[in-house]
């Protein structure tokens, strides 16, 4: 089949174009688009995938290092609290766990940690707590020292879109 472009006009200016042609050119063209959008969205889902893998990962390292700095913060403020001699080694540990907050923390973590190791160097400073004012602290809520860090770090993870762990 041949399609006559134009039928009216002279016969030097008639253009003459075979349908299997136009059909093939189309098949052709809608394969590259096809395979070209194929190629854009899959790349874009990969990018959204890595990424969604990079702060997952962030993630879990900071949980790791809240909970590392919470174990030693606590067992160095119980020591505080009943000894009158700092644990140095003790005291540097939290220190350089505060050095690795500064690379993925926020500034309000990291100042909430530092409050930490400050109430603990006061706390080595006091004399010693006698079993019943540790009881008046607990029910006083002085006890729990780490509570405005736990709440800033619970903050940042639901910043960042985390939210609470299930």
């Amino acid at each position: 089949m041949v399609i006559d472009i134009a039928a009216d006009a002279p016969a030097e200016k008639r253009f003459t174009m075979d349908a299997s042609v136009v059909t093939a050119l189309a098949a052709l063209a809608g394969a590259a688009i096809g395979g070209f959008t194929t190629v854009v969205v899959s790349w874009l889902m990969q990018r959204a995938r890595a990424r969604e893998q990079r702060l997952a990962h962030y993630q879990l390292r900071r949980q790791e290092l809240y909970k590392e700095f919470i174990d030693q913060a606590s067992m160095l403020y119980i020591d505080a609290l009943q000894s009158d001699k700092p644990d140095v080694s003790g005291l540097m540990r939290l220190y350089a766990e505060i050095s690795r907050m500064r690379v993925l923390s926020s500034q309000t973590v990291v100042a909430s940690a530092e409050q930490i190791v400050k109430g603990i160097i006061n706390a080595y400073l006091k004399p010693n707590k006698t079993v019943p004012e540790l009881r008046q602290m607990a029910d006083t809520g002085l006890l729990d020292p780490l509570r405005n860090f736990s709440e800033s770090c619970r903050a940042e993870s639901e910043s960042l879109g985390f939210g609470p762990p299930d």
